[in-house]
Parts: C-alpha cells; structure tokens; sequence
C-alpha cells in the first residue's frame, strides 16, 4: 500500500500564519481603519475639486516632474480658442469627476511631499455650471504661468470640432464665413430674376444685400443667445461673455 502525501494548500497555510498573529475582529478593524483613512482622503481631495479657490503655484519637486505634462498658459489658451473650450476652476465643473483622477492627485501629492491646489479643467461650455451674464484636461498651477496635467478622462473630441469652431474662433473668422456664403448664395440666383441680364455691378449689389441680411440674422442671434468669440470665452465663467 503506497503512502500518499497529501499537497500542501498554500492559502490554508497562509491563514494559519495569519491566525496565529491576530484574531479576524482585528483584521476587520485594521482593514475598516484603511477604509476610513482612504474615505477620508477622498473627501478631502473632493472638497478642494469642489471649493478650490485662485492659487499662484503649487510646491513640486522638480527632479521628478515629467516634462510632457507641463504646458504653459499661452499653449493652452491656443487650443481653446482652437476647440471652443473653457478653461476655468474645477469648482465650475458639473460633471462626473472620475475616481482614477483623484488616484493620480494623492499619488502627485505623496511622490512630492506636498497638498494640490488651485485645480483648474479644460472642457466644453456645456460641462462647466456658468453664472449667466467632450473631453475634460484637470490641471494644477506650478508657477509663471506654467500648469501641470494631472489627469484627462472622457472620449476624444469630434475630430471635425476645430474646423467646425473655426468661424467662431475670432470676428474676422466669422465675417470671413459670412462673405464666403453670401458670394455663394449670390452664385444660386439666376439670371433674369431682376433684370433681363444681370451685370458685375448687379451681382455685387445683391451679394452685398445677401451679405447683409446673413449678418443681420447673425447679431440677432448672437445677442439673443448671448453667444461670442472663443478668444473672449476661453476662460470666463459667465455663460454669455
């Protein structure tokens, strides 16, 4: 008859161990204490997102910051004048913050000895709560300007978007548009229609009539809406600046 030596269970094993050294109502407190501490940070993290305030710059340590996440406020400002983005303090900010951003800022602050502030997202208008008068960036400011990226989340933008704001991103853009659509619109309008043959001068004439009626309709609707340019959006918090 052989011998059978039975396997050894290595998660039987490591319970024994564990046993020995503590009773399972201290693991369950040690573990509720983890949870705790954790809960607490969170909530402090979340607090400073919610009610964070104006802040200068933060203390990094500057030996273990990566370089391809710090961008200056001028890059910035290019690309939400680009996009028809917002850049305003995460306090504004209405949408789902995800919990892998507040990972990444206590994991900033331990690797730099040091608490964030003054966090600042990039985002469209419609995700931001604005006073009345796709793809979210969370920054923090280091200093002269410069900003350090924390986290983005989110899907990517449309990748027709920068061509879609072009005509808002400055006024001359948009008159610009305007002259291009009336010239076209001017083409459409047979001949004959005011005059046995239609002359250069008479085309321009109604090219600029149709001009007018286009901008006419675009004020309307620019002030009715509250609506400007991205150059002089790009980081106010009223809904209509």
């Amino acid at each position: 008859m052989k011998l059978r030596i039975p396997r050894t269970n290595i998660e039987h094993q490591l319970l024994k161990v564990r046993n020995k050294n503590q009773s399972e109502d201290q693991l369950l407190e040690e573990v509720a204490l983890i949870f705790r501490n954790t809960q607490k940070e969170d909530e402090r993290v979340m607090e400073k997102l919610n009610n964070g305030g104006e802040v200068d710059k933060n203390k990094f340590n500057p030996e273990i910051l990566e370089t391809g996440r710090i961008f200056h406020l001028d890059q910035i400002y290019r690309i939400c004048v680009d996009y028809r983005l917002r850049f305003l303090d995460s306090k504004y900010f209405k949408g789902d913050i995800p919990y892998e951003a507040l990972i990444k800022i206590k994991e900033i602050e331990k690797q730099h000895k040091t608490s964030l502030k003054g966090f600042k997202i990039v985002a469209p208008s419609r995700l931001f709560k604005l006073e009345n008068a796709d793809d979210p960036l969370l920054f923090v400011p280091i200093g002269n300007d410069y900003y350090y990226l924390i986290h983005k989340w989110g899907n990517d933008l449309h990748p027709l978007r920068k061509l879609l704001m072009w005509p808002f991103k400055t006024l001359e853009n948009f008159i610009l548009l305007l002259l291009v659509i009336s010239f076209l619109t001017a083409l459409l309008i047979p001949d004959g229609l005011f005059s046995p043959q239609q002359s250069t001068t008479e085309f321009f004439l109604i090219f600029f009539f149709i001009f007018k009626w286009f901008a006419g309709l675009s004020i309307f609707y620019g002030f009715k809406m509250g609506k400007n340019f991205n150059t002089e959006i790009w980081n106010s918090r009223f809904y209509n600046a």
